[in-house]
């Protein structure tokens, strides 16, 4: 059990799951002006034409108005290629999981997750009381386990919340293996978390309309650079998005996060040269760690995880002091740093000042 403070005399005492809950703090300061390849962002910012947009947009009178999403929730699902009634916006993945399990899980149900993963499925589902069964990776390249997944799964089983590809293992799931939990699972909402989807090519969205529990997630603090906005969707089959809303608040989503969504979708081109940028600079960043003798995970997402060993904490400590942030994941994979991958020229600083670490 997590031990919390001492509550003062009359104080309300907390529900029992948020006592035993571990904290969730991610390191947020300090990371302005450095080369951020710690929390799988976009490297270089969001296309310029979407900041042009929100200053044309954006009035003293439009601030003071609760936000429409007249315009957003089409283009959305527009590109998407889906129908309104099977998206919903939220604030930010984080909303998404929040929604679904409000939606779906009561206290006492399970709920299974891989380990390691996004801490928010955990996060989420010991809020609403539920039995976390966590899968862990098998594999010593963190091969998706199949197998381990499907007999998690139980009739008491209400959700699965898997991402595709994982964070911070960046490996994934192929659509006969989604396909296969989704037929287990079929008591059960199944979330497939694409937040990396478009530097791994797969998805599961042409099984949204043949699969009742699907659900899928997708981010625009990734690829979009929108980090800072907190903008998100869920799409699913209009009966369950019905429900979703039901469940959701009605302005989660702020004016500004709207629009800017609905601009950065406007510049497919800015986006499709990032994502070209990108998986050159990872293959170029694990030639470079296979020539130096690093072990790493071959990855499907925009970062890497890379096995540093006992060195792990010396050498994300120095990185930080050469002005580039890393993130340390020994606390749950001994030995690991996930390195996020940006542009080559970015890529190429990181290795100068590794190799001069290691």
């Amino acid at each position: 059990m997590a031990r919390g403070p001492r509550l003062a005399k009359g104080a309300p005492r907390p529900r029992k799951a948020i006592q035993q809950m571990a904290p969730y703090s991610p390191p947020s300061a300090g990371r302005a002006g450095k080369l951020r390849l710690d929390f799988n962002e976009n490297t270089v910012g969001c296309a310029p034409a979407v900041a042009r947009f929100l200053r044309d947009r954006v009035t003293a009178e439009a601030l003071s108005i609760y936000p429409e999403y007249t315009e957003a929730r089409p283009a959305l699902a527009s590109f998407f290629r889906v129908a309104e009634d099977q998206l919903v916006l939220t604030n930010g993945t984080d909303e998404a999981i929040q929604v679904l399990v409000n939606t779906y899980i009561n206290s006492g149900d399970e709920v299974v997750v891989l380990s390691p993963s996004y801490a928010m499925y955990k996060f989420y589902a010991q809020v609403a009381g539920a039995v976390v069964r966590e899968v862990p990776y098998e594999d010593v390249n963190f091969a998706f386990p199949l197998d381990g997944v499907l007999e998690a799964i139980t009739p008491a089983t209400r959700a699965v919340l898997l991402a595709n590809p994982n964070n911070p293992t960046g490996t994934g799931a192929g659509l006969d293996a989604i396909a296969r939990i989704l037929k287990r699972a079929r008591r059960a909402a199944v979330l497939i978390d694409e937040a990396y989807f478009e530097f791994s090519g797969v998805s599961a969205l042409p099984l949204l309309d043949s699969e009742p529990n699907l659900f899928i997630s997708r981010t625009f603090s990734k690829i979009y650079g929108l980090a800072a906005m907190r903008m998100g969707c869920v799409l699913s089959q209009a009966e369950n998005v019905y429900y979703l809303r039901k469940g959701q608040s009605p302005y989660s989503v702020n004016m500004l996060a709207a629009l800017a969504a609905q601009a950065a979708l406007a510049e497919r081109s800015h986006l499709e040269q990032y994502v070209t940028e990108v998986l050159a600079a990872r293959e170029l960043m694990c030639v470079e760690l296979e020539k130096m003798g690093i072990r790493y995970v071959p990855s499907q997402a925009n970062f890497v995880l890379v096995r540093f060993g006992k060195r792990a904490r010396e050498i994300r400590d120095r990185l930080r002091e050469a002005g580039i942030l890393v993130r340390d994941r020994s606390y749950e994979l001994p030995g690991c740093v996930r390195v996020t991958v940006g542009t080559r020229e970015q890529t190429r600083r990181f290795l100068a000042e590794l190799r001069e670490i290691w």
